[in-house]
């Protein structure tokens, strides 16, 4: 029994040492960049299993210097309720939860933009209880200390677009050779849409109903409000 206890005490200490350090870099996230999260650097290591000189596509540009059009696009898209909601849009949760049920099997996640940047920046693409409960400290984490702006320009600037493509400045250069500030509404919409499976479609440009989601998501950005 006194072992159990101190190996669940020992536990206990490494899981609030590791919330810790987390916290530590989003409250130094508030006035500094980030250089790399999590999924770039495991997306990373497999590019350079096959080329051990492979890089990743990224660079930061400033919340000034992305377009109007790409924010709008990704909120219509990925998080509809962004400015409004603390972390998590229940709703949203419930109405993917129905879905799953009815389908019997994983089809929507519901996961908030908060909630994306907190698997993005910290945790690994696999899918469990823990990493979920993880997730969601995090996301109270980046909700608590940054403001909804600055929680968007991080996820802009590391979410992934492709094979090794991260960031809306990459991601505008990879398709449409463009900045990221010059992205047209249709541009901004597609790129929207291809955020759920961004490895694929950067393989499957024309893949059916990328188009379908892309003017869905276009009709819908006149409605966003932006932080």
């Amino acid at each position: 029994m006194r072992l159990f206890l101190k190996v669940l005490a020992a536990l206990m200490a490494a899981f609030l040492l590791y919330n810790l350090w987390i916290f530590g870099h989003i409250v130094y996230w508030r006035g500094h960049n980030p250089a790399a999260s999590s999924f770039m650097n495991e997306q990373l290591a497999k590019l350079q299993q096959d080329d051990p000189e492979a890089e990743l596509r990224h660079k930061w540009v400033s919340y000034e210097q992305i377009s109007p059009n790409l924010k709008r696009a990704l909120i219509a898209s990925e998080d509809a309720k962004f400015v409004d909601h603390e972390g998590f849009d229940w709703d949203g949760i419930e109405a993917a939860f129905e879905k799953n049920l009815k389908k019997g099997k994983i089809v929507a996640g519901g996961s908030t933009i908060s909630q994306q940047l907190a698997k993005n920046l910290f945790l690994s693409s696999s899918k469990t209880p823990w990493r979920k409960l993880e997730e969601a400290l995090i996301t109270v984490m980046l909700e608590t200390v940054l403001d909804k702006r600055r929680i968007f320009e991080i996820y802009l600037n590391v979410i992934e677009w492709g094979n090794g493509v991260f960031g809306a400045e990459a991601a505008s250069r990879h398709y449409y050779r463009s900045s990221a500030a010059r992205l047209s509404s249709a541009q901004a919409a597609k790129l929207a849409a291809m955020v759920p499976n961004p490895r694929y479609y950067d393989s499957h440009r024309g893949a059916p109903g990328l188009a379908r989601k892309t003017r869905i998501i276009q009709r819908r950005m006149a409605y966003v409000e932006l932080p």
